[in-house]
């Protein structure tokens, strides 16, 4: 299975986001952390700025609804240019419906859970997914440690799912994205680690690698 490392422009240079998206050009995915102040504490940013960047990066969008009614705004995000549109099953909206509503747009629905939401919260819509994430940090803050408790989450999922994307978000670093990958994740998320580092290029590569080597 494929690796693939979508930096999290949560941990980007928000005054030169057109810059630090060139720095990041050879990731497989953008994450885009969008938060509404209710669903998690922080605000982070909107459709509009996200119609913005999609415009000068040509590099796949993957969106994270960090929100407490995603059915309300798919259409904004999708219209914007999400390519992957990410919610919680922790959140108000209709699970099923909100799938629904983001498979019409023609965008890729991904399901998250959060630490503490077990594996099978997701399952009764596992074969309508393109990708599960599973939240390695409480979501809604950049910079926390990750949570390897959260691992066997990962491989019921993956033993259910063998041909499904499964993204981890969260403290995922040059040492840790070796545990997430040998329990069954093959799409990370890392923001401090890729945009704090000399060269983010470098180390998406030596992300991917590290990854990669734990399916050997």
């Amino acid at each position: 299975m494929e690796m693939k490392i979508s930096p999290s422009i949560l941990a980007s240079d928000y005054a030169n986001l057109q810059t630090e998206l060139e720095r990041i050009s050879t990731a497989d995915l953008i994450h885009v952390d969008v938060m509404d102040g209710h669903f998690v504490p922080n605000i982070s940013i909107g459709a509009p700025v996200v119609e913005s960047i999609k415009k000068v990066c040509s590099v796949p969008f993957d969106v994270h609804l960090m929100i407490s009614e995603p059915l309300k705004y798919v259409e904004d995000f999708a219209r914007a240019g999400a390519d992957i549109i990410c919610f919680h099953v922790e959140s108000d909206s209709d699970t099923a419906q909100t799938i629904d509503k983001i498979v019409s747009l023609g965008k890729k629905p991904a399901l998250a859970i959060k630490p503490n939401t077990p594996a099978s919260a997701v399952v009764p819509y596992l074969d309508r997914l393109e990708m599960v994430l599973v939240m390695t940090v409480e979501p809604g803050f950049g910079g926390q440690s990750f949570m390897e408790s959260t691992m066997p989450k990962i491989e019921e999922i993956r033993a259910l799912r063998p041909d499904i994307d499964i993204e981890v978000d969260g403290g995922i670093n040059a040492e840790t994205i070796k545990i997430a990958s040998k329990a069954g994740a093959n799409v990370f998320v890392a923001g401090s680690a890729v945009f704090k580092s000399e060269s983010p290029e470098k180390t998406i590569s030596l992300l991917r690698e590290n990854a990669a080597a734990q399916k050997a």
